[in-house]
């Protein structure tokens, strides 16, 4: 009798270093996924659009179209706007990660890295793609409707495309409305950091969750000096 292995999710993997790609490629399949690979900015946007994948795994270094400029057309595109992203770079710089982050992506791994890491990291982008643990299934307040199973949310009846990361972090907030979360705690339970990174990291996508909701940013209330809430008025 041949068992037929279940493939746990589809991801793209962009990196110009064969090595790395090779690398990165081989602990993904052990860890029982399909890999989409792509060497230049071009290719990962035909792939990454052609595929669709579960995740992207994107180099920042990439000849012709860098990371950056894939990540943001990428956000841009309405087909692969919800992908999640993590960004792989040699770059250690604070202005380099926050940058990934502002332009859409969900998290950021410096080189050199450990496999284990990196697969820990990608193991807890696909969970929260899978839609969060709250108990919440469905909440509207104004003009602002959150659907958990469906992984919607409108403003005023119009659909605002969140990433996963926004989507949960949205969601951990609304479901202990009036509760202060500081930004410690939400690093664990949104990214699933056991050790905490730099808490600007939430604070980047707070900004952009702000953003994409437009009015009903205004449920999203600044605690200064310790963190975020979820208000009703």
């Amino acid at each position: 009798m041949v068992t037929k292995t279940r493939v746990m999710a589809k991801i793209l993997v962009v990196d110009d270093e064969p090595d790395a790609l090779e690398l990165v490629s081989f602990n993904l399949k052990a860890a029982g996924h399909e890999v989409v690979t792509a060497q230049e900015g071009q290719e990962a946007l035909k792939k990454a659009r052609q595929t669709v994948p579960d995740l992207i795994l994107l180099d920042v270094m990439l000849p012709e179209v860098d990371g950056m400029e894939v990540c943001k057309l990428l956000r841009r595109d309405a087909a692969t706007s919800s992908i999640p992203i993590i960004m792989l770079t040699a770059k250690a710089g604070e202005i380099d990660r926050v940058l990934g982050l502002e332009l859409g992506a969900d998290d950021y791994v410096t080189k050199p890295f450990s496999p284990r890491e990196l697969m820990l990291r990608v193991k807890n982008i696909l969970r929260r793609r899978q839609g969060p643990e709250e108990k919440l299934e469905q909440f509207t307040i104004g003009d602002l409707m959150i659907d958990v199973p469906r992984h919607l949310v409108t403003v005023a009846r119009k659909r605002v495309d969140l990433t996963a990361t926004e989507f949960k972090l949205l969601t951990t907030l609304a479901s202990r409305r009036g509760r202060v979360q500081s930004r410690e705690q939400l690093l664990k339970d949104v990214w699933e950091y056991d050790n905490l990174i730099d808490t600007r990291t939430v604070d980047t996508h707070m900004r952009r969750l702000r953003e994409k909701l437009g009015p009903a940013c205004q449920y999203l209330d600044t605690v200064r000096g310790v963190g975020y809430r979820f208000v009703e008025a």
